[in-house]
C-alpha cells in the first residue's frame, strides 16, 4: 500500500486528511505537516495523527505528498519532493507562476515521478454521468458565482475559481487556444474579483466564461452546445442534462427518457431529453484513489501536470488581458 502524508492542515487539508483516512483501502496515512505548532497539535489530537517537525521529515517518511498549502509555496515543496523521488498530489492551481510550473515539469521528467494536480471538478458526478457521451463542443458557457470569503482574496478571481472551469474547457476542445479577451473588476481585494473571458480555439469553438467572488448566491454550471446537442451541467447541484437531436429514423435512437418529434430549417427531428443518472461520490476522496490507481498502473494521471500547467497558463493570459484592458481604461494611473 502507498504511504501518504499531508502537508498543510488548513481548512481544505484537514477536509483531505479526512478523505485519505476514507481511502484506507488504497492509500496508508502516515500523517501531516502543519508550520502552525498550535494548529499542528490540535488537528493530531483531534484525528489522531502523527504531526511531523518539518515538511522534509514528512517527504522522508512518504511515497506519495498531498500539498494542500498556499499557493506561493507550492514550488518549494512540490520540488524538494520530486527531487526525493516522491509522487507528487498538488493543489489547483500547480504553482504561483507559469514559469515555476515548466520548471516542475522538467523535475518531474527528470525523476520518473507522477504528478496529479487537484482540479476536482473532473470527478465531480455531474461530469463523470457524461464521460460516454461524444463530445465536440463549439460553443462553452461556464458560470461561477461564490459569495464572499476572504480566504482566497491574495490571488485574482481568476486563479481562485475560473481556473476550475478552465480546465474543463481544455480538456473538452482537442484544439489549441486562438485568443484570449478578458475583463475584470476589483470590488473587495486587491485583485478582480469579477472576471469575465472570452476564449476562441483554432477549432473555431467559443468558450465564455464568467467567475466571481461576489455574488448572492453560489452558482457552478457549464453548459456545452455542439452539432445537434445541448449538455447542461449543474456541478453546485450535481446533475446533468442531455438534450440531443435525432433523424427520425435513426439506428441508435434512444428508447430511454423523453423523445419528442421536432420541426427544425433542415426537415423533421426527434428531440431526446436524458437526465443522466448520478452516482453520488465523494470528489477529493476520488481523485486520491485515482491518483493512487495510476501509479500502481504506471499510467498517466486523470490530471497530469501537463493539464495543470495549461490551466495555469491560460488563466495568466486572461489575467494579462484584464490587466492590459485596465490600463486601457486609465485603471493603472
Amino acid at each position: 500500500m502507498l504511504k501518504i502524508g499531508v502537508l498543510g492542515a488548513g481548512h481544505l487539508g484537514k477536509i483531505h486528511l479526512k478523505c485519505i483516512q476514507l481511502a484506507a483501502e488504497k492509500l496508508d496515512l502516515i500523517g501531516f505537516y502543519d508550520p502552525v505548532p498550535q494548529a499542528a497539535a490540535q488537528v493530531a489530537e483531534q484525528m489522531g495523527l502523527k504531526a511531523f517537525a518539518s515538511a522534509e521529515a514528512l517527504i522522508d517518511a512518504v511515497d506519495i505528498v498531498d500539498i494542500v498549502t498556499p499557493t506561493t509555496t507550492h514550488f518549494e515543496l512540490a520540488a524538494l519532493a520530486i527531487r526525493k523521488g516522491k509522487h507528487v498530489f498538488i493543489e489547483k492551481p500547480l504553482t504561483h507562476t507559469v514559469e515555476e510550473a515548466e520548471t516542475l515539469m522538467r523535475l518531474r521528467e527528470e525523476q520518473g515521478v507522477m504528478v496529479q494536480v487537484g482540479h476536482v471538478e473532473r470527478f465531480n458526478p455531474a461530469l463523470l454521468a457524461i464521460d460516454d457521451l461524444e463530445l465536440n463542443p463549439m460553443f462553452i458557457q461556464a458560470e461561477r458565482l461564490a459569495t464572499f470569503n476572504p480566504r482566497g482574496t491574495d490571488v485574482s478571481v481568476v486563479l481562485d475559481l475560473m481556473i476550475h472551469d478552465l480546465d474543463i474547457v481544455l480538456s473538452m476542445v482537442n484544439s489549441p487556444v486562438k485568443s484570449v479577451s478578458a475583463n475584470g473588476v476589483a470590488i473587495v481585494s486587491d485583485t478582480p474579483d469579477i472576471a469575465n473571458a472570452r476564449i476562441a480555439f483554432e477549432n473555431g469553438c467559443m468558450a465564455i466564461l464568467t467567475a466571481s467572488r461576489f455574488s448572492l448566491k453560489q452558482t457552478r454550471k457549464v453548459r456545452f452546445f455542439q452539432r445537434d446537442a445541448y449538455i447542461s451541467l449543474d456541478f453546485l447541484e450535481k446533475n446533468a442534462q442531455v438534450i440531443r437531436l435525432f433523424e427520425p429514423d435513426a439506428p441508435k435512437l434512444p428508447t430511454e427518457g423523453n423523445l419528442l418529434e421536432f420541426d427544425t430549417p433542415r426537415g423533421k427531428k426527434m428531440l431526446h431529453i436524458d437526465l443522466p443518472p448520478i452516482e453520488q461520490v465523494n470528489a477529493i476522496k476520488l481523485e486520491l484513489e485515482s491518483f493512487a490507481d495510476s501509479i500502481q498502473r504506471n499510467e498517466r494521471p486523470v490530471v497530469s501536470i501537463e493539464d495543470g500547467y495549461q490551466a495555469l497558463k491560460l488563466a495568466y493570459a486572461i489575467i494579462e488581458d484584464m490587466e492590459r484592458n485596465d490600463l486601457m481604461k486609465g485603471g493603472g494611473n
